[in-house]
């Protein structure tokens, strides 16, 4: 199939970040090409519908091929319906000078999601019930959104609210809600297989660099990546709206996705360079949690664990009763439990090129294991003789069992019932370093893959 995507390579087991010698990513990472698309994307004003879910999918399709798919406002999906199309132009508070003294020009988040259209004057006391700051990050502006009531309203710093002064203020937002679509972008990449690993992120926040833009941004490279090797499983690649968005393409896909998809994962807050983070599946032992405990624990075992109670993001729509989706979530610094969360200092300096290589090697490593992933037999009844086929030192020495001590492990439970990542948690070596000694063995004869 020609995809028209840039071909990418497989990992290289012994430096799977792509790290020069002295620490710096190398020429060919794609970490400073994700960074300069996330500062593209940055500008824009994202909500659940709207223009700017449009453009964003529009940029990302001069890397991806993406089908765009529109579900008009109205429609029934599972228990929800999809809400009225919201676009905004402009958005300020004047006061009684007439002092732009806020302005969603200027940062995006000062205005409430899907506020209503207003043009009025007021006082003090009353525009305070529509404005919205953290007492706690006096100099941040806060994310404050209101999908499915009628309201408006403003975000600043709560620095700046506190040195608001009696008078007349005039707000105006300068908006639209109207009978209108949602948007979702999809991409299939075709495998041997008709079972899936299933990728999906979000694209309806505004201008938040880790908690929305490195999500969208690295599963575009790990879909060029995909698309330029070969594969086993086909990979269906969504960007979609968070919750709606996850919601609605349940709704219209829930038995094939229940049918085929062997594994999944929710890719969010994959930018800044802390510790990664691990959230798991609801029943916590699919396929997708066991390679991303596998990767994690050998890779990065500082990694932090949460259980699926500390769900937040459209795990909760994959994963809930009735869906049962494999899907778990890696990610850096888990959202809600970084103090930048949802506040404007989400910001471009968050995030780094290094934060986002280092994600995306560590979903390529999980997806690798699963592509990977088998069950094996050894073909020999006791242990084999290595040295006949070339795989033991020709002279036998106290120290020659070293040499091939991973390989007679692994051996020794290929039993036909444990696959590569049983073993290699058993075993206590990396799969990724299994990866050659099962080529090996299967190569001269003393390992086959278990069928069925």
């Amino acid at each position: 199939m020609d995809t028209g995507l840039l071909r990418g390579e497989s990992l290289d087991a012994m430096n799977p970040f792509n790290l020069m010698e002295n620490g710096t990513l190398s020429p060919d990472d794609p970490g400073e090409s994700m960074y300069r698309l996330v500062e593209e994307l940055f500008p824009i004003c994202r909500s659940i519908t709207g223009n700017g879910v449009r453009e964003t999918l529009r940029i990302l399709q001069r890397h991806v091929p993406l089908t765009v798919h529109e579900v008009e406002s109205g429609t029934k999906v599972l228990d929800w319906t999809v809400p009225k199309e919201w676009n905004i132009r402009d958005a300020y508070i004047l006061d009684s000078d007439g002092r732009k003294i806020v302005d969603f020009k200027k940062n995006n988040l000062h205005v409430v999601g899907y506020s209503m259209p207003i043009d009025s004057y007021m006082d003090l006391a009353e525009l305070q019930t529509h404005l919205y700051s953290l007492e706690d990050q006096p100099d941040a502006i806060p994310y404050v959104t209101a999908y499915y009531a009628p309201r408006w309203g403003f975000c600043l710093t709560h620095r700046q609210r506190a040195e608001l002064k009696e008078g007349t203020y005039r707000v105006v937002i300068d908006s639209e809600l109207k009978d209108g679509s949602l948007t979702l972008g999809e991409l299939v990449i075709p495998g041997e297989s008709r079972d899936e690993v299933f990728l999906s992120t979000y694209v309806c926040h505004p201008s938040m660099a880790n908690n929305e833009l490195s999500g969208p941004v690295v599963t575009v490279f790990l879909a060029k990546w995909i698309a330029g090797r070969p594969r086993r499983y086909t990979y269906r690649i969504v960007f979609v709206p968070e919750t709606i968005g996850a919601i609605t393409y349940l709704s219209r896909h829930l038995e094939h996705l229940k049918r085929h998809v062997v594994a999944g994962f929710n890719v969010t807050c994959v930018g800044d360079d802390r510790a990664y983070s691990y959230l798991p599946s609801r029943h916590g032992a699919t396929l997708a949690d066991r390679a991303a405990l596998n990767v994690l624990g050998f890779k990065h075992p500082e990694f932090i664990r949460y259980t699926y109670l500390d769900r937040g993001s459209d795990e909760r729509q994959y994963c809930s009763p009735g869906a049962d989706l494999p899907v778990v979530s890696v990610m850096r610094s888990k959202y809600r439990e970084y103090p930048e969360y949802h506040t404007s200092m989400d910001d471009l300096s968050l995030v780094s090129p290094a934060g986002l290589s280092g994600a995306y090697h560590v979903l390529q490593d999980c997806i690798e294991l699963i592509e990977r992933n088998r069950v094996y037999r050894s073909t020999c009844i006791g242990e084999p003789q290595l040295g006949r086929r070339g795989l033991y030192p020709p002279v036998g020495t106290k120290y020659s069992h070293r040499q091939v001590v991973d390989m007679l492990n692994l051996i020794a439970y290929a039993d036909g019932t444990h696959d590569l990542i049983d073993i290699s948690n058993i075993i206590q070596v990396p799969a990724w370093k299994l990866y050659p000694i099962i080529e090996k063995l299967v190569a001269a004869g003393v390992l086959e893959e278990q069928s069925g």
